[in-house]
């Protein structure tokens, strides 16, 4: 199971850093600010209350001698126009002297003494004057300071909703802009074939990620040597044999030429085709070297059309004059893969397909502009565990009775793989009951600057 890229952890951890610290000092600023909000009301209801009583006192001593009964006041108001406070003025024994308007003595509980508190959905303020003679409540409903509260905590955190998803989405656009050096060598590396093994570029990779493909490109050069060698060893080996082998043959030639005796003649045509499959397996692996070692790209155009006619030509000829039918396009196929490369290909597979196709059955050969060449001969169809291996190194299908060594298909794909392409197997033919289709695709021109033609 994959897990999360370090792009997406840090992202995540950023955001979430980020929103706690926001969402943290949004409350704490919240809390200051109700703190001092709740002081400053207090304030003002004590600033009211002390503004209050002593024109209660002169109103009460004013008062005749038996006049009793309370009066009743205008409530007071805020700057807003609101009338959020309410008061009360009484005498000792609880008579009330003084009540604003729109208020109740049972809004009020009994006096307690001087200080605030709150009861029956009120914030209080009380006082007392002419030692304990006078009493007086202001309050403030509670209702009314929460909803002061409320809008103070939306002021502070909308903000917050609005510019949060605006903050995690630039995060988001600056990490995947940070990570953009590491996202290109991620793909430069997954486009690469298994034969390329040329350096990792290193240019504009950040400095934490340096060490890493630097050591790619160590273990990069250690398998290239260590493949050169291989090739070089088989190529070698290969074309030191075919001198001796030639030899050989020549004079087991002379031997059956020269003899009377039929058991010799026997014997030495026996050696003769063991030596001549020799032959056969050593240029295999000169040509298996070749593809999977020399340059598959060149410096200029050339068309593709007329190498593979001359392989088909020739391959027809080699097979006893057996029927290769091309089919060319109109339009010269123009490609900077090595003609070389390109004639090694084609002669495998159509070597393949004379050798193991039905015997005086056509072979087609046809070759698109889009880059991809098409042998189909006849035979029975293959099974599946077949296709899935004769492409690799000396594997054969189990029903074949026709010679070879098991490189042909092997070849062809290395080719291909390595043109930037693949090498596509399937039997029966499409379509058909039987028959056996090899269609190998290539990249006809890479995306670079335009090639000069060759004067080819």
């Amino acid at each position: 199971m994959r897990g999360w890229s370090l792009q997406t952890r840090l992202a995540w951890a950023l955001g979430a850093l980020v929103v706690t610290f926001w969402a943290a000092g949004a409350a704490f600023t919240a809390h200051r600010l109700l703190t001092r909000v709740d002081a400053v009301f207090d304030a003002e209801i004590e600033a009211t209350a002390e503004r209050i009583l002593p024109l209660a006192v002169t109103e009460v001593l004013g008062r005749e001698e038996g006049e009793t009964g309370a009066q009743i006041l205008p409530l007071l108001r805020d700057d807003s126009g609101e009338q959020p406070m309410i008061y009360i003025v009484r005498a000792a024994g609880g008579e009330v002297l003084m009540l604003s308007h729109g208020a109740s003595e049972t809004d009020f509980p009994p006096y307690e003494g001087p200080g605030f508190r709150t009861a029956r959905g009120l914030r209080i303020y009380e006082d007392a004057a002419l030692r304990g003679a006078v009493t007086i409540a202001v309050a403030e409903p509670v209702t009314h300071r929460r909803a002061l509260r409320q809008e103070l905590r939306v002021g502070l955190f909308a903000p917050l909703a609005v510019l949060l998803p605006f903050t995690l989405a630039g995060i988001a656009a600056l990490m995947r802009l940070g990570f953009a050096p590491l996202r290109r060598f991620r793909v430069s590396l997954a486009r690469r074939t298994g034969a390329d093994l040329t350096p990792v570029p290193l240019e504009g990779l950040p400095a934490e990620a340096l060490p890493l493909a630097e050591t790619i490109n160590r273990l990069l050069a250690r398998l290239a040597a260590a493949f050169e060698a291989e090739r070089s060893f088989a190529a070698n080996a290969a074309h030191e044999l075919r001198t001796p082998l030639a030899g050989a043959i020549a004079q087991v030639q002379r031997l059956r030429t020269e003899t009377t005796e039929p058991g010799i003649a026997a014997r030495a045509g026996e050696i003769e085709t063991v030596l001549k499959r020799l032959t056969r397996l050593s240029e295999g692996l000169m040509s298996l070297a070749r593809a999977e070692g020399g340059p598959v790209r060149r410096k200029v155009q050339s068309d593709l059309a007329p190498v593979l006619q001359l392989v088909a030509e020739d391959a027809a000829r080699l097979a006893g004059g057996a029927p290769v039918r091309l089919d060319l396009p109109e339009a010269p196929v123009m490609s900077d893969l090595d003609p070389d490369l390109f004639g090694i290909l084609a002669r495998n597979l159509i070597v393949n397909a004379l050798r193991h196709g039905t015997p005086g059955a056509p072979v087609l050969v046809r070759l698109a502009p889009a880059g991809r060449l098409v042998v189909e001969n006849a035979c029975p169809a293959l099974q599946a565990p077949d296709l899935a291996r004769i492409t690799a190194r000396f594997e054969r299908a189990a029903a074949t009775q026709a010679e070879g060594a098991g490189l042909g298909l092997a070849i062809a794909r290395a080719i291909a793989e390595r043109a930037g392409g693949g090498l596509d197997l399937a039997s029966p033919i499409p379509g058909q009951a039987q028959g056996f289709r090899a269609s190998a695709r290539f990249v006809p021109l890479q995306p670079h600057e335009p090639l000069a033609r060759s004067a080819a």
